[in-house]
């Protein structure tokens, strides 16, 4: 008999835009206070301002169950409501409607070095999360050194984790969250701090988790990574449920929703850089999403994007990356090097030679960075576009796979009198 590991039943959670830090007024500010209102009144005028407890629902109604030994995923924008979900599921914040019952100890990974204290070793922090968890010190011993191990901070383990870097504290921290073995563990978008390594050994013990009857509940923006590991799909989008689908379904109705991002390009946007600059329209082959994108394989494909920046920003220059099914095949740059980009409107285009994809579905990304990464803006399968089945002298349709490579390879054949014969005008060396 399936078992459900996480019941959410209507869960809501609202906050109060503008409300601070509650101080108490004095007696003057009050008796001011009043006497302000009681003139408004009297003169039958209100105020324009706008009110600083202006609710905002940041969840509403959130109902799913995710059964045992699954891995249950959650989509959406930015802003769609992921965050709060999981901190009502850690227990941080609490929720304003709605329950939510997890069955056995709960591990979550949310935010780089949650949980850690700065002064102490890994070592000692490794044993102060277990304690969290509820855990005995002899089941931290025996896990200990596997811990360290998938970490890879066997140098570092007995150093004050404040000196750690970004990576070093995250590859502790799901080690510890994976290994010290909790029934049900939260993972946010922390992994994408991690190198391309490293995220494929977590998304590996996360299956491993999952099929040693434990459950994972996910959050990502990689679509890659999703429809490999999860089971069911769950997306969010305003704080309430999209659909809850296969994951190859749920992932097509984001794609849909996200395809819209110039109505709203900061629920897409990730990074340092929205702060100070923003994309406004990208185009393939001077086509926008009003349209259907479809490439002949003959065509050059030329992607286009426009852009402001607030403020000069140095040492910067535009990526532009293609993927498939959630593999990234390529990425391109604007400049060869990254190059100062005065404040203002700008524009960035690059191009992927004819003939190079072979026919299917394809999704572009967009962003930027500053020189060394320090950092960025990244948009991520802000458009698709398909190329289509037409074949030529050029694109040989027996070939396989996603790329097409130009030209063709070399044949050797060796005759009896020791000659070599060649074909395809190349030759090896003998």
């Amino acid at each position: 008999m399936t078992q459900t590991a996480i019941h959410v039943d209507k869960l809501s959670k609202q906050y109060r835009l503008g409300q601070g830090v509650s101080v108490q007024p004095t007696l003057g500010e009050r008796l001011y206070g009043l006497a302000g209102s009681t003139f408004d009144r009297l003169r039958g005028s209100r105020s324009n301002k706008p009110s600083s407890r202006e609710a905002f629902w940041a969840l509403r109604d959130v109902s799913f169950e995710a059964e045992a030994g699954k891995v249950f995923g959650v989509i959406g924008r930015n802003g769609a409501g992921k965050s709060t979900l999981l901190k009502i599921l850690s227990r941080i914040t609490e929720p304003t409607n709605g329950q939510a019952v997890m069955h056995g100890r709960v591990g979550s990974l949310l935010e780089v070095g949650t949980g850690f204290h700065p002064e102490l070793t890994g070592r000692e922090n490794i044993f102060l999360n277990a304690a969290i968890l509820g855990m005995k010190r002899r089941e931290v011993i025996n896990k200990f050194d596997d811990i360290v191990a998938f970490a890879e901070l066997e140098k570092f383990i007995d150093t004050p984790v404040k000196r750690y870097s970004s990576g070093m504290y995250v590859r502790l921290a799901f080690a510890v969250a994976a290994y010290l073995e909790p029934e049900v563990l939260l993972i946010d978008e922390v992994l994408a701090v991690g190198d391309a390594g490293f995220q494929q050994r977590c998304l590996g013990r996360m299956s491993e988790i999952a099929k040693g009857g434990r459950t994972v509940l996910f959050v990502s923006h990689d679509m890659g990574a999703i429809a490999r590991l999860c089971d069911r799909v769950m997306l969010l989008d305003g704080g309430q449920v999209e659909t809850i689908n296969e994951p190859q379904q749920a992932i097509d109705r984001y794609l849909q929703l996200v395809s819209n991002w110039r109505d709203d390009p900061a629920g897409v946007f990730n990074g340092p850089l929205t702060q100070c600059m923003r994309f406004h329209e990208l185009t393939i082959n001077g086509v926008n999403n009003t349209k259907p994108r479809i490439v002949h394989p003959q065509q050059t494909i030329k992607l286009h994007i426009t852009g402001s920046a607030d403020r000069m920003i140095p040492s910067f220059r535009t990526t532009f990356s293609i993927f498939r099914d959630g593999v990234r095949l390529l990425t391109q740059h604007d400049t060869p090097t990254p190059t100062d980009l005065p404040a203002g409107r700008f524009e960035a285009q690059t191009e992927v030679p004819a003939y190079l994809l072979r026919p299917g579905r394809y999704t572009v990304s967009i962003g930027g960075y500053r020189d060394g990464m320090r950092e960025y803006i990244w948009g991520t399968d802000l458009m698709d576009f398909t190329v289509s089945e037409m074949w030529s002298e050029q694109y040989d349709p027996i070939n396989l796979g996603m790329i097409n490579l130009p030209g063709y390879g070399t044949r050797r054949i060796e005759q009896p009198n020791d000659a070599i014969a060649t074909s395809n005008e190349g030759s090896f060396a003998a």
